[in-house]
């Protein structure tokens, strides 16, 4: 818990009161209220929670102004540069890099945790064939709780444990088998002697009847998506994972309302609202068009993936995945593909635009990871849960971090209440 080393002073009809103020090691400092409304009969009114802390923690830090984001205090583009999504599970998860005999232990384990239990191929097969995925996927997760009974007891560390082990080590499954599914392909199982990334790609795009295999330069873009989504501090899922939990609900349940909130286009959408954006162009001669568009201050259309809510200068994340973005288009070719073809000419006129510069419109992750998804041959109706797939360490970070905080209690926000004041029942006949 944070000292207070200094104070604010609310003045409220002439009265004073003395707000202990907290100083993080990075980052503004934080005036706590909590006592406010003891003391002062009032609360604070901050619609979205955008002025509010909700906890202290210590995984992620960003600060949009700088373009700056850690993880642990490693910034984002070493980590996606030089590492590896297992490994930065690991330091989400624990604080600290791993060893390398901790590390293999760990994806020792992870790998063999990877398969799902064989009666939850039920739960697949009650759902319609044309369901979304992120649909599939809230569904399966939540139901997790009803096979693994021994990690649902949020009291016990080890519970916590497996749980947080078996949520990383299935839900690339998870997420496979819901897109097999959604294209009447039969599911396939994974393989222990494959990565993380290559494992999930097999699970994906393997049939029956021939062999595949996996190209290193796609299952390295893969791994980077993972890791460059890996967390984001308290944003709108992540919040809404911490407000389950804090009611004491199983992990399963909590991670399962993590990614019913992704699921909305505001969040987690971004990089599919950014692909339905370069089929709109759809062709690299209207881009003039569009861009012209974009600058219209009249005009409601704006430029998906440029520019990004937090990061008032650039996505530090874009600049690694750019590089994968090359790579995997460079492998695969843009020719046949006009989205791409239109993608990266985009990319070009809009860095080379003044206008794009001195907006601080950069090309951010979600532009990038969408090209590669596309590339690929995912249908962006896999690119929420391939998001939800990379998120969930980072929702179980948190929800671990939250249930060892001994300050933990449950959520319950405030109201500004605007509506009606107490008054009689009238019956029906008198109205």
């Amino acid at each position: 818990m944070a000292e207070s080393t200094k104070s604010a002073t609310l003045s409220i009809d002439g009265k004073e009161y003395d707000l202990p103020i907290f100083s993080p090691t990075a980052g503004p400092d934080v005036i706590d209220i909590r006592k406010l409304y003891a003391q002062a009969g009032v609360f604070t009114y901050d619609p979205g929670f955008t002025s509010t802390a909700s906890c202290d923690s210590t995984i992620t830090f960003i600060d949009g102004d700088k373009g700056e984001l850690l993880h642990r205090g490693y910034p984002i583009d070493q980590l996606a540069g030089m590492s590896h999504y297992l490994e930065v599970c690991y330091l989400l998860l624990y604080g600290e890099l791993p060893s390398a005999a901790q590390l293999e232990k760990f994806e020792l384990n992870i790998t063999h945790h990877t398969m799902l239990h064989e009666q939850m191929v039920n739960f697949f097969r009650g759902f319609r064939r044309d369901a979304h995925p992120m649909a599939i996927m809230v569904g399966v997760v939540g139901a997790m709780s009803a096979f693994y009974h021994d990690s649902t007891d949020i009291t016990d560390e080890r519970q916590r444990e497996i749980a947080s082990h078996r949520l990383i080590a299935k839900m690339p499954t998870i997420a496979a088998w819901a897109y097999k599914y959604s294209i009447g392909q039969p599911f396939v199982y994974p393989r222990n002697d494959l990565d993380y990334a290559s494992n999930f790609l097999r699970m994906c795009f393997s049939v029956p009847a021939e062999e595949y295999e996996v190209n290193p330069i796609l299952s390295r873009a893969m791994d980077r998506i993972f890791t460059l989504h890996a967390d984001h501090e308290q944003n709108a899922s992540t919040s809404t994972v911490r407000l389950a939990s804090s009611s004491g609900a199983n992990p399963f349940a909590c991670i399962a309302a993590g990614i019913a909130c992704l699921w909305g286009p505001a969040h987690g959408g971004a990089n599919q609202a950014c692909l339905e954006m370069l089929n709109e162009i759809g062709t690299p001669d209207r881009i003039p068009e569009f861009i012209a568009r974009a600058k219209d201050k009249n005009d409601p259309f704006r430029l998906m993936g440029f520019g990004h809510r937090v990061y008032k200068n650039f996505d530090p994340r874009a600049t690694v995945m750019k590089q994968s973005a090359d790579e995997v288009l460079d492998l695969l070719g843009v020719e046949n593909n006009p989205i791409l073809q239109v993608a990266k000419e985009l990319e070009a006129a809009a860095l080379n635009d003044p206008y794009f510069a001195d907006k601080k419109l950069f090309p951010n992750v979600d532009f990038y990871s969408g090209i590669i998804l596309e590339a690929m041959g995912f249908p962006t109706s896999m690119f929420t849960p391939i998001f939800a797939l990379s998120r969930t360490v980072g929702w179980i970070s948190q929800w671990k971090e939250m249930i060892a905080d001994p300050q933990n209690k449950i959520g319950r926000p405030r109201q500004l209440y605007l509506g009606e004041t107490s008054r009689d029942y009238v019956d029906i006949e008198n109205r």
